[in-house]
C-alpha cells in the first residue's frame, strides 16, 4: 500500500497474495485430506479403527491391514458405507520383515502414490516379574510395536516421497503411547501383580525411531510424528475395562473421562492435513493431562 497526491494506493499483487493466504488458512482447507490415499496398520479395532474412520469421513481413500480377515472386512465395509471415502483391506503379519516388505508391495499393485502412512499395529503382555516368557512377552511385542514401524516405513518411503514437496509432504504418524514415560510396570488395564515391562519399552522405543525417521526422511519431504494416547477403547485397554469399567479406570482423572474416538480422530487429522506440513518430530500425548496430573512436587 503507498500513497500518491493523497490517494491510497493498493498493491493488487500483495491484496492477491493475502487473499490467498486467507483462503490457504481456512478451516475447510487446513484440514483437507480429501482425495489421499492413508495407509493405517492395525486398523481392524480400536484406535486403528478410529483413525481410519476420520479418514473416511473426510473423503479420503483409506487401506487398513492387520492378521484377521473377518474384522478387516467387517470394518472395511461399514466405514466405506459412511463414506464419502472409502476403505479397503490386506490380510498381512506385521511382526517380520517380510511381511512388511509383503504389504508394501500388495500396495504398491494397487497405488503409485501413498499420501499418509499411520503405524499402529501393536501388542501387549502382561506377566509377574520373573514370568515373562521371551517369546510372547519380549519378542513379539517389539517386532511388532517397533520393528514393524522401521521395515514398513522403509519400504513405503518411495510411495511417501513420490510428488512430495516442502509444502505438502508424506506423513507418518506412528502410536506410542504415555506408556512410554511412565516408571512403574503395574497398570490397572493389567492383572494386579502383573508388569507391562515389554510394553513401556517398546512405546519409549516408538517415540527415538520417531525423532530419528523425522531427520532421515525430512529432506525427502516427509514429517513422521507420534501421537502417544492415554486410555481409550481398544484390546490394549479392554481388560482393564472389562475388570474395572470406564469409571474405574478413569477415577482420579483431572478431566473425569478417559479418551473417546473424537479425541484421537482430531490429532490424527490434524497431522495427516495440510496444518501440520511443517510439523515434525513431535510427540503429541492425548491423554488430558491424565499422566501429568498424577506426578506433583512436594513442596
Amino acid at each position: 500500500m503507498s500513497t500518491m497526491e493523497g490517494k491510497v494506493l493498493v498493491d493488487e499483487s500483495n491484496s492477491t497474495d493475502n487473499r490467498c493466504h486467507a483462503k490457504q488458512t481456512s478451516v475447510p482447507s487446513l484440514f483437507n485430506i480429501k482425495g489421499k490415499v492413508a495407509v493405517v496398520t492395525g486398523g481392524g479395532s480400536g484406535i486403528g479403527t478410529m483413525i481410519a474412520s476420520a479418514f473416511v469421513q473426510n473423503g479420503a481413500k483409506v487401506y487398513i491391514a492387520s492378521r484377521k480377515e473377518k474384522q478387516l472386512k467387517e470394518v472395511s465395509e461399514a466405514l466405506t458405507k459412511k463414506g464419502p471415502g472409502s476403505c479397503h483391506y490386506f490380510v498381512a503379519d506385521l511382526s517380520t520383515k517380510a511381511g512388511c516388505e509383503g504389504l508394501a508391495a500388495a500396495i504398491k499393485e494397487k497405488e503409485q502414490k501413498v499420501h499418509i502412512l499411520v503405524n499402529n499395529s501393536g501388542a501387549t503382555w502382561g506377566a509377574k516379574y520373573n514370568e515373562v516368557p521371551e517369546k510372547e512377552g519380549w519378542d513379539k511385542v517389539m517386532a511388532l510395536n517397533v520393528k514393524s514401524i522401521f521395515y514398513l516405513t522403509a519400504a513405503l518411503t518411495d510411495l511417501l516421497a513420490k510428488d512430495s514437496t516442502n509444502l505438502d509432504p508424506g506423513r507418518v504418524i506412528n502410536i506410542s503411547s504415555v506408556a512410554s514415560f511412565l516408571t512403574v510396570a503395574s497398570a490397572m488395564v493389567a492383572d494386579a501383580g502383573h508388569g507391562l515391562w515389554s510394553y513401556g519399552t517398546s512405546k519409549a522405543a516408538v517415540n527415538q525411531l520417531t525423532n530419528l525417521l523425522a531427520t532421515t526422511l525430512a529432506p525427502r519431504f516427509i514429517t513422521v510424528n507420534a501421537i502417544l494416547p492415554g486410555v481409550f477403547p481398544s484390546k490394549m485397554t479392554a481388560y482393564g475395562l472389562k475388570m474395572h469399567g470406564d469409571e474405574g479406570l478413569s477415577a482420579g482423572h483431572p478431566m473425569g473421562r478417559n479418551g473417546i474416538p473424537r479425541d484421537l480422530a482430531g490429532v490424527a487429522l490434524f497431522l495427516a492435513s495440510p496444518a501440520a506440513a511443517y510439523v515434525s518430530g513431535t510427540q503429541i500425548i492425548v491423554d488430558g493431562a491424565g499422566v501429568i496430573s498424577r506426578t506433583k512436587a512436594s513442596l
